[in-house]
């Protein structure tokens, strides 16, 4: 198997070196730990750098475990938060949970992915083992992370139950004997925490690895969908070729080298086409690939034509789309567009009609309960790059 040169790339820390070498030695399969807490529906591009990596590991034939954090979702991870997570209903938790595979094995063969549950063990300690755990901790530990830290100058509450978020995901770790956790850079308190438990539980101590976070669409803060700068990779072609059209051109390179993974030779060839030819060209050859990548090639080079066409060469004469149903639908407008399913949700459709990205028959409409009837020839617009004309079939 190979040592730490195949895997450095694309990370922050690589904790560490030696350790990682004298592991890979002793053991040619590695158990390799991703954890993500089912809090949103979606998965965006930023995760997605995650798991491109852990699907690197895969390729080399360790043993992937994907953790679905259903008992720590309950809590909430802080990491990055300024205040308390809102807690989730189990309800919702699973509902999340379901859509996870879905989306994850549009990168990972899940046919190769170990899943399990925290809850699995995380509902079985008792307090006295809490206790015991604990004890070997100190408070001026937990306040070193930045994210309690910062809250605790600003005055701002912190919540004994959002302790416990970084002693359960470190407990992971020891349940199912990880030899490598990987994560975002906003992780790394978590994952150093993990390496403490297992020793304390007499397990060699995990390798950590940590991960860069995508910037988001903004240009400055990182992917998330409560920032609104997010891509998902199960929107459309469209949505995803003109959101990556929108990004800041300083945002080039790292899209190139994060979401579609590029390696170092493949990344001198993008930094000197940046330094000779016009961004936009390698903007447009960006959201070609990555448009292709979560939807399929040919859609990825059918939103090509069509930006170019709409957008480049002004010529909206044909980008209404005939968009069949079966009968005409009436009711609030954002149970409608769900129900023809030009959005996923309910709460996309408020969401989208809130931020003013709807049109109804050349109306836009900003109330989510607005009643409208789906006729034929209806002209339906979503958000910036979608347009169909409703035809009953």
């Amino acid at each position: 198997m190979s040592s730490t040169t195949n895997f450095q790339q694309h990370t922050i820390d690589f904790i560490s070196e030696e350790e990682f070498n004298q592991r890979i030695q002793k053991k040619s399969k590695l158990r390799i730990k991703l954890g993500a807490d089912p809090t949103a529906p979606d998965l965006h591009l930023g995760h997605a750098v995650v798991l491109h990596k852990l699907r690197q590991f895969q390729e080399m034939g360790h043993h992937i475990i994907f953790v679905i954090g259903d008992f720590t979702a309950m809590i909430g991870d802080p990491s990055g938060r300024s205040k308390v997570r809102k807690p989730m209903t189990s309800k919702e938790i699973a509902d999340n949970a379901k859509t996870y595979f879905q989306q994850v094995e549009k990168i990972l063969d899940m046919t190769k992915t170990e899943v399990r549950y925290n809850s699995e063990w995380l509902s079985k300690i008792d307090i006295s083992e809490l206790i015991r755990i604990m004890a070997n901790f100190t408070l001026s530990q937990i306040l070193a992370r930045d994210d309690f830290s910062n809250r605790f100058k600003a005055n701002q509450p912190i919540f004994f139950h959002e302790f416990l978020y970084p002693f359960m995901q470190a407990y992971d770790s020891v349940a199912i004997q990880a030899d490598v956790e990987l994560g975002g850079s906003d992780q790394t308190f978590n994952l150093l925490l993990g390496r403490e438990m297992q020793q304390f539980f007499n397990q060699e101590p995990q390798i950590v690895i940590t991960m860069p976070l995508l910037v988001g669409l903004d240009g400055t803060k990182k992917m998330s969908k409560s920032l609104n700068n997010y891509i998902g990779i199960t929107e459309n072609a469209d949505e995803i070729f003109g959101k990556i059209m929108s990004i800041p051109d300083h945002l080039i390179s790292s899209y190139y080298e994060y979401v579609l993974f590029y390696n170092e030779e493949q990344m001198d060839a993008i930094q000197k086409r940046l330094k000779v030819e016009n961004p936009m060209e390698l903007k447009m050859e960006l959201a070609t690939f990555v448009a292709g990548k979560y939807t399929s090639p040919s859609d990825g080079e059918k939103s090509q034509e069509r930006f170019i066409k709409i957008f480049r060469n002004k010529d909206q004469s044909n980008e209404w789309q005939d968009y069949p149903i079966k009968e005409e639908i009436e009711g609030p407008l954002y149970a409608v567009l769900c129900q023809l399913g030009i959005t996923k949700s309910n709460s996309e459709s408020k969401r989208l009609i809130q931020q003013g990205g709807v049109t109804w028959d050349d109306q836009k409409i900003t109330d989510p309960f607005s009643r409208v009837r789906s006729s034929h020839g209806t002209k339906v617009k979503s958000g910036k790059r979608s347009f169909f004309r409703l035809v009953v079939s």
